[in-house]
């Protein structure tokens, strides 16, 4: 059993760090709380990740793993000391999240988002396209892009096809704010042939 977060000696760099992990866990589905950024790529951009740092984007075939590097990613920060703020979702969980409803002011959900400080979209490009979501992934990519604001992104579109699937300009603004790197490998999640 772990210790209460309220319990630890903050006032120490390890209880501090210590704790950033388990708050951080917390926030984390479980089947990714024992996530770790093993691929050396992904570790160098957790290394490196500072106030100017560049996007990553993880790309893979569908099961190699991409989702484990990007909440590795999130808990290697924490464990690193960097507590930054950060939201994360798949890209058709936030586009439902932000379609228009009675009571809700989704722009201003849009808007929080939108700046936080660290945004993981997961699954990007398998949103069901229309002109909406086309617009919405424009303002997202553009906003953060013109903010400069850091994001993890993971698709298993294949570089070459993104332009394709996410439209020139979402594209073109994903190649030069990313970092990239591809996941090899067969579905995880498949049982292997007999």
């Amino acid at each position: 059993m772990s210790t209460p977060p309220e319990l630890y000696d903050v006032s120490t760099r390890e209880g501090f760090l210590r704790r950033a992990v388990e708050m951080t866990d917390r926030r984390i589905p479980p089947r990714f709380r024992r996530a770790s950024a093993s691929h050396p790529d992904v570790a160098a951009w957790c290394e490196s990740f500072g106030p100017d740092s560049p996007s990553l984007l993880i790309l893979g075939l569908t099961g190699t793993g991409k989702t484990h590097q990007a909440f590795g990613a999130i808990r290697t920060l924490a464990a690193k000391g960097i507590t930054t703020g950060w939201h994360a979702d798949t890209a058709p969980g936030l586009l439902a999240s932000l379609r228009p409803r009675e009571g809700t002011d989704t722009e201003a959900e849009y808007r929080k988002i939108a700046a936080v400080p660290l945004l993981l979209l997961d699954d990007l490009g398998t949103a069901k396209a229309s002109e909406w979501t086309e617009e919405i992934l424009y303002r997202l990519v553009n906003d953060r892009y013109t903010a400069m604001l850091p994001g993890l992104f993971t698709s298993n579109i294949p570089a070459p096809q993104l332009r394709g699937a996410l439209g020139d300009r979402v594209a073109s603004r994903l190649r030069e704010m990313c970092r990239q790197v591809s996941l090899r490998g067969l579905d995880r999640r498949q049982e292997p042939a007999s």
